[in-house]
């Protein structure tokens, strides 16, 4: 899949959004510098990710990749536990990641990320927290869904504990965003993730923080959901080669 596939609730409203998050990021002071992702660009295949999440291996927490201070240990103890889900669709010899769009009337509009949030009271596992958000916010039935295996947890400085699950979800599949949470449904094709030339590390003027940004079109990945994405890059890593 060589375009960015959308499911839009408004695609005006999403085109406003996305301006403005894309202005902030490319601020006038802000600067392009040298990436330390020195990774191989990979191709997986449904086969060897079910192969790698397969290992017998604990998961190690995923790392900070921007260049910012790092979160302290007060910090990860009193995180506030959430999940969420790597939704990965297969069409095909095609993978896609799967990320929704924050709607403008709730915090950080226009950011994409994960299918997820907070752990309520009612969830009896991580993984129950990722499914529960994944239904209500973009229509995926747990039926439909086949877990690969988890990552890491991720600790943001906003004061979450994330546990990333990865999933498979075989096409066709309608997502149904929900219209108060969910401005868009949006798919990256896997292999641009899982390249460095798609990863920028952007900074600013007489400062030494840096932050990643994933671009692929029109569309901008940051925050704590492209350290996931990179991540989850650094998994398939050890077991994936450059083609």
């Amino acid at each position: 899949m060589s375009d960015t596939e959308r499911t839009t609730v408004d695609p005006e409203a999403r085109s406003s959004l996305q301006a403005r998050w894309q202005r902030h990021a490319d601020g006038r002071e802000s600067i392009v510098l040298p990436s330390d992702l020195a990774y191989p660009a990979l191709q997986v295949t449904c086969e060897s990710l079910v192969a790698h999440f397969s290992r017998r291996v604990a998961p190690h927490p995923l790392r900070n990749p921007h260049h910012e201070n790092k979160v302290t240990d007060e910090q990860r103890a009193e995180a506030t536990p959430a999940a969420v889900l790597i939704p990965l669709v297969a069409r095909g010899d095609a993978l896609s990641v799967v990320l929704t769009e924050r709607h403008e009337s709730i915090s950080y509009a226009g950011h994409l990320v994960f299918p997820g949030g907070r752990r309520d009271e009612s969830d009896e596992s991580a993984l129950h927290n990722a499914l529960r958000e994944a239904e209500e916010e973009i229509g995926i039935s747990p039926e439909r869904i086949r877990l690969l295996g988890r990552l890491g947890d991720y600790v943001t400085h906003s004061g979450f504990r994330i546990s990333p699950f990865v999933s498979l979800i075989e096409a066709p599949i309608t997502f149904r965003p929900n219209p108060g949470e969910v401005e868009a449904v949006v798919e990256i094709p896997l292999d641009h993730v899982l390249h460095p030339d798609s990863y920028e590390l952007r900074g600013w003027k007489d400062s030494e923080h840096a932050h990643y940004l994933l671009r692929h079109g029109d569309v901008l990945v940051a925050g704590p959901t492209v350290s996931m994405l990179i991540g989850l890059y650094e998994s398939l890593v050890e077991t994936h080669e450059a083609p």
